[in-house]
């Protein structure tokens, strides 16, 4: 978090970037941590046919097709806990793991770069994974993160909002 500022706000969201910023301020206590990087999602959706294929499917829904928009959801997020984060990226988690302590749990929380807009907060839209421990729950959790920008309750807010799915 000490290498993050406001101006990376596009790599690492709102949440991210005002963390680091809190985190060079003298007196201010912030938990060590760090930020998957937006770049390592597009890493691992860009080039996922299938998901391209759902989120195609996506922008034909209005905001009253509930049902609709709940079965398709759940369709994209298992698509994107089901792609394999790329070893380089699992390689960083482990080091910073080995770092700041293998045994420790750990949060894994969403930082999205459209979270806190003029018109539309999105608060508690994404979920929060609290207490993992090891590796592999780490990065169960990075994907079940990403994964929660596609809820159907997420959706249906951009949907309302007027904010592009992607």
């Amino acid at each position: 978090l000490q290498e993050i500022d406001r101006s990376m706000f596009t790599a690492v969201g709102g949440k991210g970037a005002n963390l680091g910023e809190l985190s060079r301020i003298r007196g201010i206590q912030v938990p060590e941590g760090f930020c998957v990087t937006t770049e390592a999602y597009k890493r691992i959706t860009e080039n996922n046919q299938a998901l391209k294929g759902l989120l195609v499917e996506l922008t034909q829904f209005k905001a009253d097709e509930r049902s609709a928009i709940a079965a398709l959801s759940a369709k994209i997020r298992t698509a994107i806990e089901s792609i394999p984060i790329p070893a380089d990226i699992a390689e960083e988690l482990a080091d910073y793991l080995k770092k700041c302590g293998e045994k420790d749990a750990y949060a894994v929380r969403s930082s999205a770069t459209a979270e806190d807009l003029p018109t539309a907060s999105f608060a508690g839209q994404q979920e929060t994974y609290l207490n993992l421990r090891g590796e592999e729950a780490l990065l169960q959790g990075v994907r079940r993160c990403w994964a929660s920008l596609w809820t159907a309750r997420a959706i249906g807010y951009r949907i309302r909002m007027g904010i592009d799915q992607r």
